[in-house]
């Protein structure tokens, strides 16, 4: 029996026929799920209803959907659709995404963001429940449940590199989603999980943890690492602060400074020599042979279920090598 895989597409694919080629390959294949994030492009539950009517297996998520986007309500309502529509074969990621999406996207303030997912999770668990929503809010109104049959069998993950939010994730949710999170720290990160879980008592079972890891895969080694290097240099510079602070907290302050310093200029796309490391503890990427060996040592290392983002601007021809190299 193969070990659990599933696959993702980094947000800036935005082309609808790479990403529901993606989707339909990773079903052939029997890839295990198909993932998609939510930023400021698609609706990411409208195209996971279009990839569930053209697949017939593989489990479906959002990777994430952001808790400053939508109400609890529509949030367990979308889930609840996709549930139906897919047979089953939804999982609802949630994460608390980043300011500049929460106030420069949807215009929502952006305050204590595990506060705001212990709400939005509590409220959505329950109305997929088939129960009236626990208003915290609007105290004053009639709590609704929704129209539909219950649905609480749909796993929640949460997505999340701070300590509270990992612990958080082990406290009220199915599964924990880290990206960028250095693979030698699972093992924090699951003692983390534990420590959440204890909250809920004893009987509480530990997430799946589901590592979302930026993944190229070509047949030239070069190129592998080239591309592997736009990843981390990307999110390490162009992304806003977050990264940076993360994984240099995380232990590795003086690489994510030799990667900052090389990229001064727009598009450079650099990992020094000295910043290697980097890649090994963040990505996979390779030949076939290198990147598979390198997904090893990631599942070596707890990821029970690793998610391989594949970046943007593919050829279809690159899709479907990707794939089935590392299926």
């Amino acid at each position: 029996m193969t070990a659990p895989l599933a696959v993702s597409l980094m947000p800036l694919e935005t082309r609808r026929e790479a990403i529901l080629r993606a989707a339909t390959g990773a079903d052939r294949l029997g890839y295990d799920g198909f993932f998609l994030p939510e930023t400021w492009a698609h609706d990411t539950t409208v195209l996971l209803a279009e990839a569930a009517v053209r697949t017939t297996q593989i489990r479906l998520g959002s990777c994430i959907l952001g808790v400053w986007g939508r109400s609890a309500a529509t949030i367990a309502m979308a889930a609840s659709t996709l549930h139906d529509i897919s047979g089953g074969r939804f999982t609802l990621g949630l994460g608390a995404s980043t300011a500049q999406l929460a106030e420069g996207l949807h215009d929502v303030p952006f305050r204590v963001p595990t506060d705001r997912m212990r709400r939005v999770i509590t409220q959505v668990r329950a109305l997929l429940k088939g129960e009236r929503i626990p208003l915290t809010t609007a105290t004053g109104a009639r709590p609704l449940r929704l129209n539909l049959p219950p649905a609480p069998d749909v796993p929640i993950w949460i997505a999340g590199l701070a300590e509270d939010s990992i612990r958080l994730a082990g406290e009220l949710a199915d599964g924990w989603i880290p990206f960028l999170y250095p693979r030698s720290r699972l093992v924090e990160g699951k003692g983390l999980l534990k420590d959440g879980a204890l909250r809920a008592g004893a009987e509480r079972v530990v997430p799946l943890i589901c590592p979302s890891i930026p993944t190229v895969v070509a047949a030239d080694a070069a190129e592998a690492r080239a591309g592997a290097a736009w990843f981390v240099s990307f999110y390490l510079t162009s992304m806003g602060p977050f990264y940076a602070r993360t994984i240099s907290r995380l232990g590795f302050e003086k690489e994510v400074r030799a990667v900052v310093l090389a990229n001064t200029t727009r598009g450079s796309a650099i990992v020094p020599p000295e910043a290697d490391v980097l890649l090994e503890e963040l990505t996979v990427y390779g030949t076939p042979a290198e990147a598979r060996a390198r997904l090893a040592r990631w599942q070596a290392a707890g990821a029970e279920l690793p998610i391989l983002l594949l970046p943007p601007r593919l050829e279809p021809r690159q899709i479907d090598f990707a794939l089935e190299a590392l299926r």
